[in-house]
């Protein structure tokens, strides 16, 4: 039996969201480096809402080991077109890819 929470419902207040959680496969970084401005831009065209990204990192913050994004969209469908266009995708630099739903209660940015 799953140890899950099942949600009932979501309150209008509480935003239906995903989240994105990329690890880039051992020795990628040049690859990553060189795909960076088209993926900036891929994103910029606004083909889906990102409602945050950025680099995962090491402790230290020294080293780029992956990638976050957490965004809005109408269904996971939308979520993995708009993955599959991204040209850090497409560069084969990713490991692994997790793509969950994220049920939004609290957010303290400012």
């Amino acid at each position: 039996m799953s140890a899950c929470l099942k949600l009932s419902s979501i309150e209008p207040e509480d935003q239906l969201l995903f989240v994105i959680h990329c690890l880039d496969k051992p020795g990628t970084a040049e690859t990553r480096a060189a795909n960076m401005q088209a993926h900036k831009d891929y994103i910029a065209t606004g083909p889906i809402k990102v409602v945050v990204s950025g680099p995962l990192t090491t402790d230290d913050g020294q080293r780029v080991i992956g990638s976050f994004f957490m965004v809005d969209a109408a269904d996971r469908a939308h979520v993995e077109k708009f993955q599959k266009n991204d040209p850090l995708f497409k560069s084969g630099i990713w490991a692994s890819i997790e793509v969950r739903a994220f049920a939004k209660r609290v957010d303290n940015r400012e």
